[in-house]
């Protein structure tokens, strides 16, 4: 149809507004560290002088009876007070320990704000004291710093997070008269201002039809009143406040995934660099070591990938897989994936061919050894060295 067509059904900043009751709810920030190469099995009681407890969630969403879902090790630390966009806010701070070496930070902010749009400022949350990315960073450095003792192999310095925001509105969605709205319909009238939302464009008129259908165009509905919109950068869930944690986790274990998946893909660009640079130099001793780095990291990616695809299975189209499913598309985990196991395959090639000159090096000097042996045969026989 024509864009006047579009506009009608996606109205401008000034429609949004209206009388309509303010838009309640909570910004929840992930933030994924990758620490370590893996976690000892010794249990972990305290961090931060904080108790360490196991973390479950209860699913009301449709779902198998025997849902594996994994449960990491979870710290909840005492909330602390900044002063936001709005004024004065309490920050919730939570901190989840997963067996892959990795952990996931979450900080809730509440909000209340006229208008949808309004929440674009809580992309990059800033205070008057500093920003929050900087002090998740160094609460994560902290961690990094106690927990050392429990690390097998950690990491040399923190690497660069991968970090997800999640706007949580409560429902059910307020009518001017005060009456409920359907989330799908909400979705459909107001269209621009969230995909400007996800995106964090401030200003919804400058997005085109066509991005705002996009950034906004993956989304799931169980009920009527509830909706997750899933994007790159962000996602939008609209349920009732208890129910929020299920999603949350769900979207917390696929951005830990992505962490991973990006820390173990810079661990093959290195491995194959150190490779290339050591084929090239000569010595049995070089091509011993570099056969036996190809090995391990071989050992390494087939147990993580095992562990990576285990701390989220699903069997059959619930309405959680569904989510997990929607995420990892929008995160591009299958060419994450794709990526991975072709190095993997080159790393394998390297290794087949460093094992074959190895043993065509070991025939060579065999016989080299043989003929050397022959000869000096010769020489005995020829002097008459080998007489009694």
């Amino acid at each position: 149809m024509t864009d006047d067509g579009a506009s009608k059904t996606e109205a401008g900043p000034k429609n949004l507004a209206g009388a309509a009751p303010p838009c309640a709810g909570q910004v929840v920030y992930l933030y994924a560290f990758d620490l370590a190469y893996d976690i000892e099995g010794k249990p972990i009681r305290e961090l931060l002088g904080q108790p360490v407890v196991d973390f479950s969630v209860d699913t009301d969403k449709r779902s198998p009876r025997y849902l594996f879902l994994h449960h990491p090790k979870m710290v909840r630390l005492p909330t602390v007070e900044r002063i936001g966009p709005q004024g004065p806010v309490r920050l919730e701070r939570t901190v989840k320990i997963y067996p892959l070496g990795a952990i996931s930070i979450a900080v809730k902010v509440p909000f209340s704000v006229p208008k949808i749009e309004d929440l674009v400022r809580y992309h990059d949350l800033a205070f008057a004291t500093g920003d929050l990315y900087s002090e998740v960073k160094q609460l994560a450095e902290e961690i990094r710093l106690e927990m050392k003792s429990h690390f097998i192999r950690p990491v040399a310095r923190l690497e660069d997070e991968e970090a997800y925001t999640v706007f949580c509105v409560h429902a059910p969605l307020a009518a001017e008269d005060g009456g409920k709205i359907n989330a799908e319909g909400w979705l459909s009238r107001h269209r621009r201002a969230i995909a400007s939302l996800l995106t964090q464009e401030p200003d919804p008129d400058k997005l085109s039809h066509q991005e705002a259908q996009e950034s906004s165009g993956k989304f799931l509905s169980y009920y009527e009143d509830d909706l997750v919109v899933v994007d790159w950068d962000a996602a939008l869930i609209v349920d009732d406040p208890k129910d929020f944690d299920e999603t949350l986790h769900v979207l917390e274990l696929v951005n830990l995934q992505l962490a991973e998946l990006e820390s173990y893909d810079r661990l093959l660009d290195a491995a194959l660099e150190r490779s290339y640079k050591d084929l090239s130099g000569p010595g049995i001793r070089s091509s011993a070591s570099l056969m036996r780095e190809l090995r391990e990291i071989r050992i390494d990616l087939a147990r993580f990938s095992d562990e990576l695809s285990n701390i989220t299975k699903f069997i059959g189209d619930w309405h959680l897989a569904r989510i997990c499913q929607t995420a990892s598309e929008r995160f591009h985990l299958s060419e994450w994936h794709h990526s991975i196991d072709e190095k993997l395959k080159t790393l394998d090639d390297l290794y087949q061919l460093l094992a074959q000159d190895r043993n065509n090096h070991w025939m060579l000097l065999l016989e080299v050894t043989i003929v050397l042996l022959f000869i000096i045969d010769l020489v005995m026989l020829f002097f008459g060295l080998g007489k009694p």
